[in-house]
């Protein structure tokens, strides 16, 4: 997987290169990404799907994420980006499925990893079963949905914690009702500006 090769990019999105992944995260150089975000409407209020990151994942495990991402590689356009809701959820969509929410930029930093993402955001907004889902375990232990109000004033910190439910996968691979309280520390820390464009784009629609 590191030595998967990404276009690389100008701060003005010009391809000026390949790189490996490894590369890629190990210099901060801008490479495309794929995002897709299930949403669902229930009772006239909008909930956003989260994917809970497997523990045993390199990068934030255990924390919640958008609902399906991942790197398009150098022969890739971002339709190719559809094949990680397949292998991390089970649900296979077509292109025709989604609503295209621009190219957001997203920037992640941690001690080893500088991940500048311009990422290809799609919403998928049509309602999935949680007995729908066959989560790739390795990637994905969980869904857990929040109200899209709730969520956005938790990140934009005016309020501490909210309440997210969904299910678990037991050490049985069995799906497991849960709900439980989160702080902003429970989500991957993507930037402000790149929560902030989704939530105003999934708002327009």
């Amino acid at each position: 997987m590191e030595n998967e090769m990404l276009k690389v990019f100008d701060q003005q999105g010009n391809c000026i290169g390949t790189a490996t992944r490894s590369e890629v995260h190990k210099s901060g150089h801008w490479h495309e990404t794929f995002h897709c975000w299930f949403t669902e409407r229930i009772d006239n209020e909008e909930f956003l799907f989260f994917q809970v990151r497997s523990s045993t994942k390199k990068d934030y495990p255990k924390l919640l994420d958008i609902t399906a991402a991942g790197h398009i590689l150098a022969d890739e356009s971002p339709v190719d980006g559809l094949r990680e809701v397949k292998e991390e959820l089970g649900i296979e969509l077509a292109m025709e499925d989604l609503h295209s929410l621009g190219v957001i930029k997203d920037s992640l930093k941690c001690p080893d990893l500088i991940d500048n993402e311009l990422c290809h955001v799609y919403l998928y907004d049509q309602p999935q079963p949680f007995d729908h889902y066959r989560l790739q375990r390795e990637e994905v232990s969980g869904i857990m949905m929040a109200s899209l109000t709730e969520f956005e004033n938790l990140w934009f910190r005016q309020v501490e914690q909210i309440k997210v439910k969904g299910f678990l996968m037991s050490v049985n691979d069995e799906k497991e009702s849960h709900s439980m309280l989160v702080s902003k520390r429970d989500f991957v820390p993507h930037e402000d500006t790149y929560i902030e464009s989704v939530i105003k784009a999934i708002k327009k629609l």
